[in-house]
């Protein structure tokens, strides 16, 4: 096999590669002063390729994965296997107003047509049970960075609770708890609009430990800012939280260091200087249990 980097998931696609042993090549990839992408792979492929990249800001992306998975084939590629720890376009599962596209579907459609494996962690999945509903192939596989997250919580705190900020998130954070020992509770949220939430907080004491607030996304920031807020008013000061994807999208990060997080750390999914929780070796094993 061989491994395919995009220069956006160079480094952690390199740990990956070290883990499997196998050569790596990274994608050349330019793009043209009208916005138009130019990618170039090495000119020659063995019958199984690895494409790494996750698919934040995934316009441009979606693109260029296209033209990589159709020149792989081209160039010998006979098993096409896609690494996506981010895997954008899967919050919209159904056409909520007449005439929307469910994103979900057609995207999920796309990827199936490109590639004969896609790996991801902790995708925004609401209401279906299990990827292949959105991606139509045998390995369609869905990962989940609660392990790692737990242990490295494990490494920073003897003892913490951890908030989980709506009920979506609840059978992750109680996994992660479950794992290492630590107590949880869970608020109740409702999303108004794209930076607008309401939340409330369960009846307990949160003054007396730190507190790790625990999402799979940090997109806008305003989830884990309004948890910070509330904590703060309910006496706590030892505030941190941990996401899996963060996306930070313009004052996200400010937003919820402002608000009182002491702290933020992310998986490596997506380059940020959040980003470290390692997820080489959840992709690896993975990888070597469908080849």
């Amino acid at each position: 096999m061989m491994i395919l980097a995009f220069p956006d998931y160079l480094s952690q696609a390199q740990r990956l590669a070290a883990r499997l042993d196998a050569p790596l090549a990274e994608v050349v990839l330019h793009h043209f002063p009208d916005g138009e992408s130019l990618i170039r792979l090495p000119p020659s492929l063995p019958e199984h390729v690895i494409v790494c990249r996750s698919l934040n800001q995934p316009n441009d992306k979606l693109i260029e994965l296209l033209l990589c998975a159709t020149t792989s084939r081209e160039l010998g590629a006979k098993r096409l296997t896609l690494v996506a720890p981010y895997l954008s376009y899967m919050r919209q599962d159904i056409a909520n107003q007449p005439g929307e596209a469910v994103s979900q579907r057609i995207v999920g459609k796309l990827l199936a047509d490109w590639f004969d494996d896609v790996l991801t962690v902790d995708p925004h999945l609401h209401r279906i049970s299990s990827l292949t509903q959105a991606i139509p192939i045998k390995n369609a596989i869905s990962l989940t960075a609660a392990d790692q997250i737990g242990i490295f919580l494990k490494q920073q705190f003897n003892h913490a609770l951890l908030l989980g900020p709506d009920s979506e998130s609840e059978q992750w954070v109680k996994a992660i708890a479950g794992n290492i020992g630590f107590a949880y509770a869970i608020a109740d949220k409702n999303r108004l609009g794209d930076k607008q939430v309401e939340m409330s907080l369960p009846d307990r004491d949160f003054s007396s430990q730190p507190v790790v607030i625990i999402d799979d996304i940090a997109s806008t920031g305003r989830t884990l800012a309004k948890a910070a807020g509330l904590l703060q008013a309910q006496g706590c000061q030892d505030i941190y939280a941990v996401v899996t994807h963060a996306l930070f999208c313009d004052d996200a990060y400010a937003h919820i260091l402002d608000a009182g997080v002491k702290t933020i750390w992310s998986t490596d999914s997506i380059d940020h200087p959040t980003s470290c929780i390692k997820l080489d070796a959840l992709l690896a094993d993975a990888i070597k249990a469908i080849t």
